[in-house]
């Protein structure tokens, strides 16, 4: 997951290992470059609106780099524009804050799938 909110990341963490999801959280898209779970990890749960890259410019990145992780982007913003640009990078789903439980667990479930 990246989320450079804490409450929110914390929040999101507790939510997924609730849920028997493994969780490795990053707090900017710098730091999920940086690191392995881009290989490990089932999807992405991506912020789109983070201090440095965008979540939608980490996921251009991550394609042009061949890489496949399905991305579930979520957001505080209600934005048309930067919702039809994140569903045109391709994710599982886009999801505006707050949003139920139930939505993130089946779109995890679904990227899982």
């Amino acid at each position: 997951m990246v989320e450079d909110d804490p409450d929110m990341r914390k929040g999101l963490q507790r939510l997924l290992n609730v849920h028997g999801f493994d969780t490795e959280v990053f707090t900017s898209a710098e730091a999920f470059l940086a690191g392995e779970a881009k290989t490990q990890a089932m999807c992405l749960v991506l912020d789109i609106h983070l201090g440095g890259m965008s979540g939608i410019e980490l996921r251009r990145r991550l394609f042009a780099s061949d890489c496949k992780l399905p991305i579930i982007f979520i957001t505080a913003v209600d934005d048309e524009a930067i919702e039809r640009e994140a569903m045109e990078t391709g994710c599982v789903a886009y999801l505006r804050k707050p949003f139920p439980a139930n939505l993130l667990i089946g779109a995890i479930d679904k990227a899982a799938g």
